[in-house]
């Protein structure tokens, strides 16, 4: 499998290329975001692990130029922001996942393998919960008549959720099916992809539909039962 490592910091990259190489990934090493996107077009990797804060483009203008290009690769954004500003940001841009730093290479390897193994959905009907429509050949949801593009993950928690309609999906089971058997995982960012999703779903139409309950978990209600 093929990662691009796109990380400024020189030593930073070599550290990331050599765990990464010992795991058995092809990686390639850019420093900055004009090189990351030139070797995206050049080489289509499997997978990208970028840093935020990079010269020339940042990250986020390397997800915003990626999007607009309709280029659709498993991406983890690395950042030393820990503010859900900077973070939500990025995944609206279409980060997969990201990791603030300092982090653990354990806990990147296997946020990389979660990313990696989402399968693409087969193309067929959408699933449909009341108002709501989730596209599989596209990765949209879909409400109103307006539409809203996915990222992998965000596809995997709402599928998910559309599957267990009407009951309390508790953390550690969204936990699971977004990010397999992560022990490192905090419930932390559970909760941004959380919110970023509702914002997408709520900026589609109302009432909301996708509510907390505290301390438990989350819970889908069709717009009839709310």
């Amino acid at each position: 499998m093929r990662v691009l490592i796109a990380e400024d910091k020189v030593r930073m990259a070599m550290l990331l290329q050599r765990s990464l190489q010992r795991e058995g990934y092809v990686v390639a090493v850019v420093h900055d975001g004009e090189s990351a996107l030139t070797a995206i077009d050049r080489h289509r990797p499997d997978a990208i692990v970028m840093d935020v804060m990079m010269p020339k483009l940042d990250g986020f203008q390397v997800m915003e130029r990626l999007r607009n290009l309709n280029v659709r690769i498993p991406t983890i954004l690395l950042t030393a922001k820990h503010t859900s500003h900077d973070i939500v940001t990025g995944l609206d841009l279409g980060a997969d996942d990201y990791l603030t730093k300092p982090f653990d290479l354990a806990v990147l390897f296997a946020r990389l393998r979660a990313i990696v193994r989402r399968p693409l959905a087969s193309v067929r009907g959408p699933l449909c919960v009341g108002d709501l429509l989730l596209h599989f050949e596209t990765h949209e949801m879909e409400r109103a008549g307006q539409r809203s593009a996915l990222t992998p993950l965000e596809f995997t928690l709402l599928h998910g959720l559309m599957q267990r309609v009407g009951r309390v999906v508790r953390k550690e089971e969204l936990i699971k099916i977004g990010w397999g058997n992560d022990e490192a995982f905090q419930e932390a960012t559970l909760y941004v992809f959380i919110r970023v999703l509702r914002g997408k779903m709520h900026a589609l139409g109302s009432p909301d539909i996708l509510h907390t309950v505290r301390g438990v978990g989350y819970v889908l209600r069709p717009v009839a039962e709310v």
